[in-house]
């Protein structure tokens, strides 16, 4: 017989040795940087004349958010419900589109996000549990990101992972993607702006919209769905954490019938709003990339 496993939170050592950097750059100092980049853009605009500011970026700014938002979620769902979960099967296109924006999204590997999330369901709130908020809540938000035991890092990609090229490949060239998507990609946009006599400073405004999008929905997965949603919270709350992770909130039934596409009932526009995570899957079943969806008998019509 096995021992019982520790709580993750108390058998990991709050020490240097085990502080991984990296999720700390994701969870902390590049929300950081994107809220300064925001200020540092307005402060600008205030104070150079060849920029005007006006009530209508004010919208503009929270629409760059809310995409955002959506795009990382884009990749989440089809990581957590299709990949994670099997409730389907990704077409190649799919694949594409799903890693692209993990990599916007700072998801890290494939490999470490599905084996992480797999101790999850099997220690759910119990000692085990990578993220367990009967342990700490504070850990189950960001304690367990930013200190690791790296025997969970270096476990092996799971076989079925091993079958989907994309995955193959963002997994063996994930930091050199980060870097080209997180830092590359803004400076050569930056460079062309500069050329072509375009305000650096609405550029920058853009991307601290597109940086804090993104640390909302991290934090709104990490927060809202490892804490908040093993919880008994307000419906308008549980909606409202929904629309920022594209459905993933609605987790009362999930360790219960983790393999489905959908999160809440087939039918109702609200439904369906509130659960684009799932929508989009549907979307994408129509058109061929994806096969054989899978949805819990309670979400389909009666």
């Amino acid at each position: 017989m096995h021992p019982a496993p520790l709580p993750r939170s108390k058998a990991i050592a709050r020490s240097l040795r085990n502080f991984c950097f990296a999720s700390f750059f994701s969870a902390v100092l590049y929300p950081a940087l994107g809220v300064l980049a925001l200020g540092g853009a307005i402060v600008a605009g205030a104070l150079t004349a060849r920029v005007d500011l006006h009530w209508w970026m004010i919208p503009a700014g929270l629409g760059i958010v809310a995409l955002t938002v959506f795009l990382c979620n884009l990749g989440i769902g089809p990581l957590h419900r299709i990949i994670q979960h099997r409730a389907g099967e990704l077409a190649w296109p799919a694949q594409v589109i799903m890693v692209f924006n993990l990599v916007l999204a700072m998801q890290g590997k494939a490999t470490e996000w599905v084996n992480y999330h797999s101790q999850h369901h099997r220690f759910a709130d119990r000692p085990g549990d990578p993220h367990n908020p009967f342990e700490s809540k504070r850990w189950a938000w960001v304690g367990w990101l930013l200190f690791r035991d790296w025997n969970d890092v270096k476990k092996p990609m799971p076989n079925w992972l091993r079958e989907m090229p994309a995955i193959r490949f963002m997994d063996g060239q994930h930091d050199l993607l980060a870097v080209l998507m997180h830092f590359v990609l803004p400076a050569v946009i930056y460079l062309i702006v500069w050329a072509a006599g375009g305000s650096l400073v609405i550029t920058m405004f853009v991307h601290a919209c597109v940086v804090i999008g993104r640390a909302v929905q991290f934090h709104a997965t990490t927060l809202g769905i490892n804490v908040f949603g093993h919880l008994r919270t307000p419906t308008w709350f549980t909606h409202t954490l929904a629309l920022l992770t594209g459905g993933e909130a609605f987790h009362d039934h999930h360790h219960d019938q983790p393999q489905s596409a959908l999160h809440r009932p087939k039918r109702g526009v609200w439904n369906r709003i509130v659960d684009y995570n799932g929508t989009i899957l549907m979307l994408f079943e129509r058109i061929g990339w994806v096969r054989g969806l899978k949805i819990a008998p309670q979400f389909l019509p009666a």
